[in-house]
């Protein structure tokens, strides 16, 4: 347990960051996953527009260093290759 005054308040503050960044990596899970379904599902042009919308979500994330930037990178860029590889 904290036990100066400064520790105490770190300790509180970084409960609140944390579930900040939960609700945040929340976010980008969902933003993919739809992305997914979309794909799963075989409408290409929904998933097209879904992965258009959620791009800035998940470089945003990235940005906050919720999430590294090559993980972003790379959920894009597999995201966007099964995109142009449906029908």
């Amino acid at each position: 347990m904290a036990n100066s005054a400064q520790a105490r308040k770190r300790a509180r503050q970084a409960v609140k960051q944390r579930g900040h960044n939960a609700s945040l990596r929340s976010e980008l899970r969902t933003a993919i996953k739809n992305v997914a379904k979309a794909i799963l599902a075989g409408d290409k042009a929904a998933a097209k527009a879904l992965f258009e919308a959620n791009t800035s979500v998940i470089d945003r994330i990235a940005d906050k260093d919720i999430i590294h930037k090559n993980k972003a990178a790379r959920h894009k860029s597999r995201l966007s290759a099964a995109i142009k590889a449906m029908a």
